[in-house]
């Protein structure tokens, strides 16, 4: 590509790696033994392992890279309640009675976030800073009405509808036909949050393994026998924790688990007052397109952080550059000549159904699949999953309940992605 729309100083690493660097862990000799062994050091695994950890129970955690460098350092900061499917949809499926029960689930689960980093004091600049969702076409805002007229008892939650004329209250663009508020969503620092739950899971006598990839995972008896690149070892329970950078280890999980590349940039530093034309009150913002783009100001307000899938197949993230700032240029003509600074990708855990998983499979537990809503999601089932292995009743969570699907022949390689992204580009541009 050109280097007209880098910037001079461009990365391509995470912007929150700058503020927050991958954390330098003392290395350990892999232990003969462990209670639980947690495969995979992200939100999930590390809130696994506070629980069982300050339960009593020996703990330790393994990675195949540094603490922390996969999803869970690289997503947007968007904390969400996103359940995908639809009270109707799931209703079908389960019956009325259940699908209140899981929808309930992420409303809990955002509400639950935000108390946690309170009670722990982890620094990460969460905020409630409220989501505007934009509608990307008038047909699509009249759904929006709809869907906010239509809310269903007992999972009502408060909504302010946006017309376009009032569009400009909440974005510094005319690119969307109104849309609506989600005033109780909100923000975070991925990468300081990270190192919150890291620092409290090594503090509650966790002990974590970094650059220790784990090979084959079998049972021996009533014990699991890891084998890992720094040599094996026997653990009572085991946890897959590793969602989108699932691999061969765990052939069951990644049967189910569908590796989508997300890709982010950010732009360098801008003035102040573009920032407040740009994002005035400090929302989070997506919108109703099924290539769902994603965008923030960063937490100190001086850059606009903009992330999405613009590729058919998984790429450089310094190609998705260019396309990437169209997308933004087109929402934001007043960011057309604007540099990017840093450009960086990850992988987010989708899975057939559009549900997140949590359970067990011949013994072996996992939480994952959390289909681009990781933040809250994998901290709250995560801590769920921490809770059950302890023992203690609270742990339970209804999605337990939930077959793990599959497909005939896949086997880890989503294959099918590139024709999926032509049909979604097919809708947004003419069926909405």
């Amino acid at each position: 590509m050109t280097d007209s729309v880098l910037a001079e100083n461009y990365k391509n690493t995470p912007y929150w790696w700058e503020r927050t660097p991958r954390p330098v862990i003392k290395d350990i000799e892999l232990p003969k033994e462990t209670e639980v062994a947690v495969i995979g050091s992200g939100f999930t695994g590390l809130c696994t392992a506070i629980q069982t950890s300050r339960n009593g129970l020996d703990t330790v955690v393994l990675d195949a890279q540094d603490a922390g460098w996969g999803g869970s350092s690289r997503n947007g900061g968007q904390v969400s309640t996103s359940l995908k499917p639809s009270f109707q949809e799931l209703a079908r499926k389960y019956g009325e009675e259940s699908a209140r029960k899981l929808l309930k689930e992420g409303i809990n689960a955002l509400e639950w976030i935000g108390d946690f980093i309170q009670e722990e004091k982890i620094d990460c600049d969460f905020k409630r800073a409220g989501r505007f969702y934009g509608a990307h076409s008038q047909a699509q805002f009249k759904l929006l009405e709809k869907k906010v007229r239509e809310q269903v008892e007992g999972l009502q939650m408060d909504v302010d509808l946006i017309t376009k004329s009032q569009q400009h209250t909440e974005i510094g663009s005319d690119f969307y036909h109104g849309g609506i508020v989600h005033p109780y969503h909100a923000s975070l620092d991925p990468a300081r949050f990270h190192q919150g739950l890291l620092e409290r899971a090594i503090t509650g006598g966790t002990r974590i393994k970094t650059k220790c990839a784990v090979k084959k995972i079998e049972k021996k008896g009533e014990v699991y026998l890891l084998q890992t690149e720094a040599g094996t070892m026997t653990a009572r329970q085991v946890v897959v924790a590793t969602s989108g950078y699932t691999d061969r280890a765990t052939p069951w999980h990644r049967r189910r688990i569908i590796p989508i590349g997300s890709y982010i940039i950010a732009t360098e530093s801008l003035k102040e007052e573009l920032i407040d034309e740009l994002i005035p009150k400090d929302r989070v913002i997506t919108d109703t397109r099924k290539l769902v783009v994603y965008y923030r100001a960063s937490p100190d307000r001086k850059r606009i952080l903009f992330g999405g899938r613009v590729s058919l197949n998984e790429t450089d993230p310094e190609k998705t550059v260019k396309p990437l700032h169209k997308k933004l240029s087109e929402i934001y003509p007043q960011l057309s000549e604007t540099k990017i600074s840093h450009s960086w990708m990850g992988f987010v855990g989708f899975t057939f159904d559009h549900m997140p998983h949590t359970g067990s499979h011949d013994g072996v537990h996992y939480a994952m699949g959390y289909c681009g809503s990781g933040v809250s999601l994998s901290s709250y089932f995560g801590t769920k999953l921490g809770q059950r292995i302890s023992g203690l009743s609270h742990g339970n969570t209804v999605l337990t309940e939930l077959q793990f699907q599959t497909r005939p022949f896949y086997s880890g390689n989503p294959w099918f992605l590139a024709p999926s992204i032509l049909y979604y580009r097919l809708l947004d541009r003419y069926l909405s």
